[in-house]
């Protein structure tokens, strides 16, 4: 588990844009960017020393996207994608069967170019608990991880319930975190007791927040591993990656101070 947790960047880029515009909760729509830009945009992303990046079946053409466009450096990333969500023809459908987590892996190794994956999120719907109890899909997860075709696996999901479920077999969890909702840090404090790695999605609140007023609470929480950020622009993401920094390093300044003040 404590692999995962060094092979997250404090930054994740989020690659639901490179590859869907359809059926979006964004605030305003946007135009798909071809694949130049995207390559553009990848390559800018790693560059800047963002080191991971989360897709999904369900981000429509992104995990090809990924795979074509940093095939030369894939041993540069992590990359964390996700089973049960697909999306296509305009619609997303649920399947958290055995048959469907399998047939969803194997696409996804395919589209990622990939041998292995890095690490696989159950993409929960709002019923997360029922998910977890009454699927497949966890089974079906650890026994891919068994078989070493996944490195690590782990729930992107909403409720503390289904999160503390989760803990028995995750190696990693997905969830919103912000200063509009801080409803999960108790489960922040649990999961980092634990020792799973805690990834941050949403930290923007659709819009609503700025990277630095937001990041000063979550990448300040010593339990966060990464928050995912998502943008079309690489300059964005350089300037998210730069708050990272300053915040994480006051934190880890602030977190050595405290240890010196104990100890004397």
């Amino acid at each position: 588990m404590a692999g995962i947790e060094r092979a997250l960047s404090s930054i994740g880029f989020g690659a639901f844009k490179i590859g869907r515009n359809e059926g979006i909760k964004y605030p305003s729509g946007y135009e798909l960017p071809d694949m130049s830009a995207v390559e553009r945009l990848l390559n800018g992303v790693l560059d800047c020393g963002i080191s991971y990046i989360d897709t999904a079946p369900a981000y429509g053409l992104s995990e090809e996207r990924i795979g074509q466009a940093i095939a030369h450096r894939r041993h540069e990333c992590t990359i964390s994608t996700k089973v049960g969500e697909s999306f296509e023809n305009g619609a997303s459908t649920h399947d958290y069967s055995r048959e469907a987590v399998q047939r969803c892996v194997e696409r996804s190794l395919q589209r990622l170019g990939r041998g292995r994956l890095d690490l696989v999120f159950v993409h929960a719907r709002r019923d997360d608990v029922h998910v977890l109890a009454q699927t497949d899909v966890v089974e079906a997860l650890c026994g891919l991880r068994d078989q070493a075709v996944i490195a690590a696996i782990g729930l992107s999901g909403y409720t503390a319930a289904a999160f503390r479920a989760s803990f028995e077999w995750a190696d990693a969890i997905m969830l919103e975190y912000h200063p509009l909702d801080r409803t999960l840090e108790p489960v922040i404090a649990e999961a980092a007791q634990r020792r799973i790695a805690v990834v941050v999605k949403k930290p923007l609140a659709s819009g609503r927040l700025k990277p630095a007023e937001s990041f000063e609470l979550i990448l300040g929480n010593p339990g966060v591993t990464s928050v995912v950020v998502g943008s079309l622009d690489p300059a964005h993401m350089e300037e998210n990656m730069r708050i990272a920094q300053r915040v994480r390093g006051e934190s880890r300044a602030a977190q050595v101070s405290a240890n010196e003040r104990i100890r004397n």
